[in-house]
């Protein structure tokens, strides 16, 4: 039986387009009208103040947009087609941007920002026009995802998922896998109140259910249990993690995450899964979802750690505020997308 398409890089396109609008608006607080011209940001003169790391940033955040779309419009309209549709389309949502920066206080609409995202889409999207096509919808990474994982639009949302999770390690001063925090959201105080003993349990917990709940997700997306990729998972969210302490902190903090608690949970997490793993496929969803829903819950409740609080106070994160504000949201919600398509999954193997 011939597997259903792959729509991963419509799914890819969609979800940066939304991320990159919530990132050019965060925090989303403050708005107001100064009155002034919102178009009058077109004909400033070039900006007193710039780096040419802003530029090279607004340049680059603005490249997968243009090569994510290309895949997606390239079967109708053609190559050149798609580039300029990508373009264009990169452009207006820049200048949408912009435009609407003139509403927030903290940001400053400017000509430059929407030059080099344009740029930026442009690039993109003529590399999308060499490579998207091979990489994404029929070349060698189609080719690995269809002979390994889950086919049809459930195996194209579950890898989407294990991306943002993997994304979710971008944000340096959440506990390890600690997913699904929502009071700062609401701004809501913590519930416990903070012991040594107490937080190294809640941690261990926390870190010991998202363990569990994502290997066995991972088991479940692929088309043949193998042990290695999931370890390759954990074992990556755990460089990125390392890899951004170390940028955020110094590269003595890289392992700032190994507490006592995380790494017992860690392990914990890891043996469960190996035993859960001999469970048959509708026990291992409903484990999952179980051990994500109970950690999800704990990351709520768990005590404000004074130290840690202590210790961010010292980091600023500069240039990559919005950046930071963006992978806080995907942090927050993560479980929440992660628990929706582990029930509507099919518990049987004939999808894949």
């Amino acid at each position: 039986m011939r597997p259903a398409p792959s729509h991963l890089s419509r799914y890819l396109a969609a979800v940066y387009t939304l991320l990159a609008i919530y990132a050019s608006l965060h925090p989303f607080s403050g708005w107001r009208d100064s009155g002034a011209d919102p178009f009058g940001f077109l004909t400033a003169a070039w900006p007193r103040h710039w780096t040419a790391f802003d530029l090279f940033v607004n340049v680059v955040a603005y490249v997968p947009l243009g090569f994510l779309w290309v895949p997606v419009t390239q079967p109708r309209l053609g190559r050149i087609g798609a580039v300029l549709l990508a373009t264009l389309c990169g452009a207006a949502l820049s200048f949408a941007m912009e435009t609407l920066q003139n509403y927030l206080p903290s940001r400053v609409p400017s000509n430059v920002d929407l030059g080099c995202n344009t740029l930026g889409t442009l690039l993109g999207a003529l590399a999308g026009a060499r490579w998207g096509h091979q990489l994404l919808d029929g070349g060698r990474l189609h080719a690995l995802r269809v002979r390994a994982f889950l086919h049809g639009p459930m195996g194209d949302a579950g890898l989407l998922v294990l991306g943002l999770w993997l994304m979710t390690q971008l944000t340096p001063e959440t506990l390890l896998f600690g997913n699904g925090d929502l009071r700062e959201l609401f701004d809501l105080p913590a519930t416990l109140d903070y012991s040594a003993e107490r937080f190294a349990q809640i941690e261990a917990a926390i870190v010991c259910g998202h363990t569990l709940a994502v290997a066995l997700m991972a088991t479940r997306l692929g088309r043949v249990p193998l042990r290695a990729p999931v370890i390759g998972i954990i074992a990556a969210a755990l460089a990125v993690k390392s890899f951004v302490l170390a940028l955020s902190l110094g590269a003595n903090h890289g392992f700032a995450w190994a507490t006592y608690g995380a790494a017992f949970g860690l392990i914990m997490g890891v043996v469960l899964w190996l035993i859960a793993s001999l469970m048959s496929a509708p026990l291992q969803q409903a484990l999952a979802a179980l051990a994500l829903l109970i950690a999800t819950v704990l990351v709520n409740l768990a005590p404000d750690n004074p130290y840690l609080a202590n210790t961010w106070q010292t980091w600023n994160p500069g240039q990559s505020l919005n950046f930071h504000g963006l992978t806080k949201l995907v942090s927050s919600l993560w479980p929440f997308l992660a628990l929706p398509w582990l029930m509507m999954l099919r518990t049987g193997r004939s999808s894949q």
